[in-house]
């Protein structure tokens, strides 16, 4: 964890701040937002600060297995992983993350595809 993006960046506070942003963003798709319609968001932010404090190397972890897990039923299409992805480095950029630290987060994200989208 010792020189990781997730202590580079602050911590979890600063993560989190991240993953709430993030999630305005989320909201405001109408691409993405149908599938967070009947989610418990305080829950799931809670989640995706601690996934991507993962990403970003920091005192988390989560198996591809858990991924596919609690997202196959979800039906998401290569089109709403790539907006997430879209909306992920938007949201990092405004929080001034380097061009070369977004892309790292980004690639972690992305080669997860297979265990989010449905059928890929």
């Amino acid at each position: 964890m010792k020189g990781s993006l997730f202590e580079k960046y602050g911590g979890f506070a600063s993560v989190s701040r991240v993953v709430m942003d993030f999630y305005d963003k989320v909201d405001e798709s109408s691409l993405v937002s149908p599938y967070f319609a009947n989610t418990d968001m305080r829950r799931l932010i809670d989640h995706q600060t601690k996934f991507m404090a993962y990403l970003m190397g920091g005192p988390a972890s989560y198996s591809n297995d858990h991924l596919e897990r609690i997202h196959d039923r979800l039906g998401i299409t290569e089109e709403a992983f790539s907006e997430i992805i879209t909306l992920l480095e938007e949201t990092l950029e405004d929080f001034d993350f380097q061009e070369e630290d977004i892309q790292v987060i980004s690639d972690a994200m992305s080669s997860r595809k297979k265990y989010i989208v449905t059928g890929s």
